[in-house]
């Protein structure tokens, strides 16, 4: 019985560390695909840099947020 709680934690520890790295991933593609794209909006259109350049911070702010959750929530599953 003792066996089967330790290895229960090790899959715990497991699925977090996985789920923090899969969550950090993501924020690096989704930030980099936001950031190309405004790189290129902006080449198309210089007119609208500033617009664009705010927007492109507010949505990257977004993506981090959510893996901010993502982290807290795997950290949670680790400590809990």
């Amino acid at each position: 019985m003792e066996f089967l709680i330790i290895l229960a934690e090790a899959v715990a520890v497991m699925g977090a560390g996985i789920g923090a790295g899969i969550a950090a991933l993501g924020a690096g593609v989704g930030i980099g695909r936001i950031g190309g794209s405004a790189l290129e909006a902006m080449a198309r259109q210089p007119e609208s840099t500033g617009d664009i350049r705010a927007n492109m911070i507010v949505a990257a702010a977004l993506v981090e947020g959510a893996v901010f959750f993502a982290i807290v929530l795997c950290l949670l599953v680790l400590f809990l």
